[in-house]
């Protein structure tokens, strides 16, 4: 099954580059970026699929089981905006301009001094597609889990993060509403782990997208759990809406400093290891406690936070946030 999908989007790869992305990269002059196109191409077939998928699918849900009402329809379409840009692939190929001729240099170097990265296929000979896939998902999700742990316990790391968390009408676009540098941050950090375990290029493209489906379904407005037994082996939306909990799921105890729970990004096994799962079986509201507005002792009140409306004012100020919040012990 894995060799048929992987031929199916080799041979419509194919077909796209050919009749669309090369005679575009001619026509603009950049012809010595051809090689580039292709692989770019990859990510956006892959990326075009997802996003197919999510509106048959995970958008009819929204409507007919929704944990809330979507009361600011603009902040849901600037997690459109941010989903569109990774999944078409333009983030991926800037990426990929910028750091693959730097991870290139590095294996080129690690080979020369005789390392070789490790390869399930020596590890564990005559291991089938599907299983060195399930192996790598394993891997790279226990990874991931404290890449997302160390964005809550930094204070100039959650002044970035604390953008992904600010959106109160958490939607199946949410997933990619993240400050451009934290998806930096984790694309380098993902693709150098991939790298030293020795995944291979299709392989790694299909381990993201699937990881970006499930993300999806993750941040959805959708009263979806797994049962007892599935909230132990999934990250489900009511699993992972505990994380993004006002007041508990990025906050130690909280009292408004850095922790949290729930950081599981595809298996909350590493939740349940360490110690930070919470299986409260509720839907919570989500945001952040510092965006709803603060009443001092003598009852003035004054308003909340501001994360941005748009796309670059969120990214502007992110960036102020990390600034200010490098400064102080406890955010």
């Amino acid at each position: 099954m894995m060799q048929l999908i992987s031929d199916w989007l080799g041979a419509a790869q194919g077909w796209l580059f050919e009749t669309v992305i090369q005679p575009l990269v001619f026509q603009l002059g950049c012809g010595e970026f051809v090689e580039e196109a292709f692989e770019g191409t990859e990510w956006l077939l892959i990326g075009m699929l997802e996003l197919t998928l999510l509106f048959l699918v995970l958008r009819p849900l929204e409507a007919m089981i929704p944990v809330h009402k979507i009361t600011d329809p603009r902040a849901r379409w600037n997690d459109f905006i941010y989903t569109v840009l990774h999944r078409i692939g333009l983030f991926p190929v800037l990426i990929f301009f910028t750091l693959d001729p730097l991870m290139d240099s590095v294996a080129a170097m690690l080979r020369f001094e005789s390392f070789h990265p490790l390869n399930l296929e020596t590890l564990m000979p005559g291991i089938s597609p599907l299983g060195s896939f399930m192996v790598y998902f394993v891997v790279l999700d226990f990874f991931d889990y404290w890449y997302h742990r160390a964005s809550h316990q930094f204070n100039w790391w959650w002044g970035l993060h604390g953008l992904h968390h600010s959106q109160q009408n958490m939607n199946l676009w949410s997933d990619n509403r993240n400050h451009l540098l934290d998806d930096l941050l984790r694309d380098v950090y993902m693709g150098v782990i991939a790298l030293c375990i020795g995944v291979e290029p299709a392989q790694y493209v299909m381990l993201v997208s699937v990881s970006r489906i499930l993300q999806s379904l993750q941040h959805a407005n959708v009263r979806i759990h797994f049962g007892r037994v599935g909230e132990w082996l999934l990250v489900s939306p009511r699993y992972h809406r505990m994380h993004h909990a006002i007041g508990v799921g990025h906050e130690s105890h909280g009292k408004g400093t850095l922790g949290g729970c729930n950081f599981a990004v595809l298996l909350p096994v590493w939740d349940i290891i360490f110690r930070t799962a919470n299986f409260t079986p509720q839907f919570v509201a989500t945001g952040i406690r510092d965006q709803l507005p603060q009443t001092d002792e003598r009852g003035v009140v004054t308003p909340g936070r501001e994360y941005g409306r748009g796309f670059w004012a969120q990214q502007w100020l992110g960036l102020k946030r990390m600034v200010e919040y490098a400064r102080k012990d406890v955010v």
